[in-house]
């Protein structure tokens, strides 16, 4: 049986819309008949959700979290994997992404993993991290507990996302206001003062003139660096997207960045450490967690070196010497495991350096906000401090020019 989305009229010529489960687009159309609902529209479910999940973010992230923790407490409560998706369907707050999952359930149903089903169904829309959890889900028999620390994680992301939104709007309006008004000043009040000096055979002096410049300018400019922006940021991402390699190009290259950099040091490795502790107490091997906690990581290049350092663990090498050799993660990740091996706890260890990661990435992301709501104030300041002496200096010398 595959699911159907179809849209179309019953006897009282309403609209309708659904999902049908049927053998063929042919039965789906009389079983919908046989219901009194006349078919306009009839295609496999999810057919277009994966053609427009990226542009729409159906599967976002709110929703997402909702589903893993949703199919996570099934799952421990004794429910198979697709009568537990088959609940979850039902949920109304999922109906944006209904047809979509509806499209996963059946690829589930067809013995496609997971992890496989909701790449198809997303059309590639999951992240490295989820697809990586989810496959050690699999792989170790605990998947409820594997969506359970997923759905944490997202929403711990998410927690963060909207405390940089919030603390960020106040600093933004403020800055959108000062580029409008002084935007204003500088196409109209000062070409209406340049002209004030041109009938006093006056001239304006070198800020003011420097300004109206910038203010012939500023229009041009914005568009142009906005254009250049979106331009750049669109081929880097279709670069990245086909490429391996470019994409840990782009990962070294951010990791050089002063703030940026270490965020994504300290989430890299809060991420490598987490999976790692869920795969060692799942009883996975080294060689195939290594990897995993890789993939996890969300990061390209961390990604890169865990799987070569892998096949060193193969080899005979010491844990600790793997985890120092991927040089992306943090210096002290290895002291951490070094530890851990040395005390015979090392998920506990891998724990206890998790959360100090996590004290870590919190407080950067928070002085880094900070940072920046101060910068923004500040440069909103000094402009409209310009724009202020640039509009009172020429009213100044015009009266001193009249004064007897």
């Amino acid at each position: 049986m595959t699911t159907f989305e179809y849209s179309g009229f019953d006897g009282q010529g309403r609209a309708r819309r659904g999902l049908v489960e049927a053998d063929g687009a042919k039965d789906a159309r009389k079983r919908l008949a046989a219901e009194g609902i006349l078919a306009e529209r009839v295609q496999a479910a999810g057919g277009k959700a994966r053609r427009t999940a990226a542009r729409r973010k159906a599967f976002g992230m709110e929703a997402r979290t909702m589903f893993y923790r949703e199919l996570a407490s099934l799952l421990q409560a004794g429910l198979a994997l697709v009568p537990a998706m088959e609940v979850i369907l039902q949920a109304p707050e999922l109906d944006r992404t209904r047809a979509m999952l509806a499209a996963a359930r059946d690829l589930v149903r067809e013995g496609v993993p997971l992890s496989g089903a909701l790449e198809r169904a997303t059309g590639n829309g999951l992240t490295a991290f989820e697809s990586a959890v989810l496959a050690v889900g699999e792989k170790t028999g605990g998947m409820g507990e594997a969506l359970t620390e997923l759905a944490d994680f997202l929403e711990e992301q998410e927690r963060l996302r909207g405390k940089l939104a919030t603390t960020l709007l106040y600093p933004c309006v403020v800055a959108g206001m000062a580029v409008v008004l002084g935007g204003g000043v500088l196409t109209f009040m000062l070409p209406m003062v340049q002209s004030l000096f041109a009938e006093a055979h006056l001239e304006v002096g070198g800020l003011t003139a420097g300004l109206l410049v910038a203010g012939r300018l500023l229009g041009w400019l914005l568009l142009g660096g906005a254009a250049a922006g979106a331009a750049g940021v669109w081929w880097v991402r279709r670069r990245a997207a086909g490429s391996e390699a470019v994409r840990v190009r782009v990962d070294r290259r951010l990791r050089g960045l002063p703030i940026v950099g270490k965020g994504r040091r300290d989430l890299s490795s809060l991420r490598f450490v987490r999976v790692l502790e869920f795969l060692l107490k799942r009883g996975v091997g080294l060689v195939e967690a290594v990897p995993l906690a890789g993939r996890a990581s969300g990061s390209a290049w961390v990604a890169e070196e865990a799987a070569r350092e892998a096949e060193a663990l193969r080899q005979g090498k010491a844990l600790a010497d793997v985890v120092r050799g991927i040089r992306p993660l943090h210096p002290s990740l290895a002291a951490w495991v070094q530890a851990g091996e040395a005390g015979g706890d090392l998920p506990g260890l891998l724990k206890n350096a998790g959360n100090r990661f996590q004290q870590s990435w919190d407080r950067l992301a928070s002085r880094g906000v900070m940072g920046l709501e101060i910068g923004m104030t500040l440069a909103v300041g000094l402009c409209v401090a310009l724009i202020a002496l640039a509009v009172l200096l020429p009213i100044l010398q015009i009266n001193k020019g009249f004064m007897p």
